[in-house]
């Protein structure tokens, strides 16, 4: 089948559209990334997004709903082209604007997209698993079970986006392991908080880790941010911007540190939430640590982690013939091929979920009959 994955992440860039190839049922399931762009949201849209996530009014949320439907569906059109009419579902992820234990909430309305497109669309896919008593993350982890477990040592996949999550993977010659699967923390959201309050909104990202570089990490506030709850927390555990957001890069820009050793310390404050977590959770050190999100641009940020971490090889997805930015988009493919398939797309190790679930919610489109008729045939 041909898959649109679409993937809008808590750093709130923009929205990446990745059409992609998925055949076969697990264990023997393939996936390959055709093509990918990633669109960015205008800044006034991406204002509204952060605006919403710290104090979002309800009919404010409602219309956003609406808007980022309307640009998730522009920009799905606009990467598909005439490639369209050979699509057969959309994976939507949608944009996070509140994550918790207990209730979730990514907007960008599926049958808006499905009406837009003429593709049926699958998405609302952290519901369930929350419903079944799950954390509803990192959804990533079921997709990093089927593809990309090493055949002979454990390996980490870690993504750095806005937060931070990790799926430690079992090799295929451990029969008995289960998938182990957690947010780490922060990823690159109080980086980029700090990185547009000191550069007046002229740029949003670290470049390469350039600021951080030029710092000087401040190793009391440093352990005085690592002493946060919630890395004590034992996985499984999710986390997003209501913890490490807005409010909490105000407090250490506060600090009236420089704007570089403000930076380097929350750079070293993601790297050591990474390397902690593996020490305290993980059944054994991975041999390799596989890097995907904007985070792994960030020079700086992996330097730290390799210095942390040895003697584990830091590596980014392009040493396992995958794209770095697109990955997170060729998950929601997957699961949105596995939930057509009425086929569960997670496991309990890796949500804290009583049991597994099919995820997602289907929007009937166009196509919809022709796709059941070709599917279950």
């Amino acid at each position: 089948m041909k898959i649109v994955g679409v993937m809008s992440g808590t750093s709130v860039d923009g929205i990446d559209v990745v059409i992609c190839e998925v055949n076969g049922a697990p264990p023997q399931i393939t996936a390959q990334i055709l093509s990918a762009n990633t669109i960015p949201y205008t800044s006034a849209l991406r204002e509204r997004i952060l605006a919403a996530c710290d104090m979002g009014t309800v009919n404010e949320i409602c219309r956003l709903n609406v808007t980022i439907a309307d640009t998730i569906a522009d920009a799905v059109l606009e990467v598909t082209g005439e490639a369209l009419d050979s699509v057969d579902l959309i994976g939507s992820h949608g944009q996070t604007v509140w994550h918790d234990i207990t209730s979730t909430l990514q907007i960008g309305e599926g049958a808006v997209i499905a009406e837009k497109t003429g593709i049926t669309t699958i998405n609302n896919f952290r519901a369930r698993d929350i419903s079944a008593g799950g954390h509803g993350a990192p959804l990533t982890a079921y997709v990093d079970w089927l593809l990309l477990r090493h055949p002979e040592h454990w390996r980490a996949i870690q993504n750095i986006g806005g937060m931070g999550n990790v799926s430690l993977l079992p090799p295929l010659s451990d029969t008995t392991s289960a998938l182990i699967a957690f947010d780490t923390g922060p990823g690159n959201a109080l980086i980029d908080l700090a990185v547009a309050y000191y550069t007046n909104n002229t740029q949003h990202y670290d470049q390469n880790g350039k600021m951080a570089a030029a710092g000087q990490i401040n190793r009391p506030l440093l352990d005085e941010l690592l002493d946060h709850h919630y890395f004590r927390q034992a996985p499984p555990r999710t986390t997003g911007r209501e913890l490490f957001g807005t409010q909490l890069a105000q407090e250490v820009i506060g600090r009236g540190l420089s704007a570089e050793d403000t930076i380097a310390t929350l750079t070293a404050l993601t790297a050591h939430s990474i390397a902690t977590a593996y020490q305290q959770f993980a059944p054994q050190l991975p041999q390799e640590l596989i890097i995907g999100g904007g985070g792994s641009h960030n020079q700086t940020l992996l330097d730290m982690l390799d210095e942390l971490l040895p003697p584990t090889r830091v590596l980014t997805h392009e040493a396992i013939g995958l794209d770095s930015d697109f990955k997170e988009g060729l998950v929601f493919a997957v699961l949105a091929y596995e939930t057509w398939h009425n086929r569960v797309g997670t496991l309990p190790s890796q949500t804290g979920a009583t049991h597994s679930t099919v995820l997602g919610q289907i929007i009937p489109s166009n196509n919809y009959t022709t796709l059941l008729q070709e599917t279950w045939q």
